[in-house]
């Protein structure tokens, strides 16, 4: 059982090599083990090419067979893209099969597990399964959903601001604090703000890691009335990823017709969503950007949108980055606007928190239920 975890460990390493590349695929990562030693590795690149299991194997050679593979996710045993990965299994002569989790998917939940056993294999699951499924978040919630998996992140002073009364923010946080912010976008399908956000910062909302294969989120731009410039930076990026401005109805409006076009002439894909208060329903939005194949989103406010968000019930996981600075009056632009509970045991609560320090700066993250 030792022997397992530190194996199975190794193939969650591997699975993660693959973040911000496979979507909407998981990550996944694969060992090839005999004789107590490892002859095989590989993972999940990208979307379309070949999945863990095949990479190891192949990395494995001849000493595949009678081996043992252990593997983050349950082999498919389906065609998809690629042909399943329950054949190349029984192909290259494994006699064992270790996995984390099952896949999450209620359609084949279980069916590659089961058609190895029937092959005569034995299968051993939940190996570090808690570590799989958090590695497999986004994954797991949108497989089952068909919605994404929505992150809020903000910084903010420890007396809560994330900007002053001028709504000056650079910057609330140091370089180490957003550095992490970039990996996270590297990571995520999509971006959204407001489109008060835009107007006041004319953001780029692109992933600065600095690396060649840095993966731009998509930006998705919340603007009921189609008030962001045609000529704001996101339209200015020499990247790949799309801009979503969500409206409201547009039919038998005139003015917003004409600026869609604009907007639309610009580089933008504007979509329509129904609204709740005189604002996009972030409810309806979700399953819009679900069928539009984007499977994470992280939101970076401003104060309304974080307000709205949490009033919503989008929200699964929050990152709040708190820097040590106090602007000490209450005049700035709170994390939160909009209207709260009138009682202290009302309030949201998060589980399963943690908390990291990124240079003088401190994150607190955790899960909403």
């Amino acid at each position: 059982m030792k022997d397992d975890i530190l194996f199975m460990k190794q193939a969650l390493e591997l699975a993660a090599r693959g973040r911000g590349f496979t979507s909407p695929n998981p990550m996944v990562g694969a060992v090839v083990v005999k004789d107590d030693r490892v002859v095989g590795t590989g993972y999940h690149h990208a979307a379309g090419q070949p999945h863990a299991e095949v990479n190891a194997i192949d990395d494995a050679g001849a000493d595949a067979r009678d081996a043992t593979i252990y593997v983050t996710l349950e082999p498919c045993n389906h065609v998809g893209r690629t042909p399943p990965c329950t054949e190349k299994i029984l192909a290259a002569g494994i006699r064992k099969v270790v996995v984390a989790m099952q896949d999450p998917n209620p359609v084949v939940k279980g069916g590659g597990n089961a058609y190895l056993r029937q092959k005569g294999l034995a299968v051993k699951s939940g190996i570090c399964e808690a570590e799989a499924r958090q590695l497999n978040e986004v994954f797991v919630k949108f497989i089952r959903t068909r919605r994404p998996f929505v992150i809020l992140k903000c910084a903010a002073t420890l007396d809560g601001q994330i900007a002053t009364r001028t709504r000056d923010s650079k910057w609330v946080t140091g370089e180490h604090a957003r550095h992490h912010v970039h990996a996270v976008r590297h990571a995520m399908d999509a971006i959204l703000v407001g489109s008060g956000t835009i107007r006041t910062d004319d953001p780029s909302l692109t992933t600065r890691l600095g690396h060649e294969n840095d993966r731009d989120p998509h930006r998705v731009i919340l603007d009921t009335r189609l008030s962001t410039p045609s000529h704001a930076r996101l339209f200015q990026q020499a990247s790949s990823a799309k801009t979503y401005i969500a409206a409201g109805p547009l039919s038998g409006d005139q003015g917003l017709l004409a600026r869609r076009d604009a907007l639309e002439a610009a580089g933008a894909v504007v979509l329509e969503a129904p609204l709740k208060d005189s604002r996009v329903d972030l409810e309806a939005l979700m399953d819009i950007l679900g069928q539009a194949g984007i499977t994470s989103l992280l939101i970076e406010g401003g104060s309304r949108v974080i307000g709205s968000a949490l009033s919503a019930g989008i929200v699964d996981k929050v990152m709040f980055f708190y820097a040590p600075k106090i602007l000490g009056g209450n005049d700035g632009v709170p994390i939160c606007s909009g209207r709260g509970p009138d009682l202290m045991k009302d309030c949201l609560t998060l589980k399963n928190t943690r908390v990291e320090r990124f240079g003088e700066d401190v994150l607190i993250e955790g899960y909403l239920s």
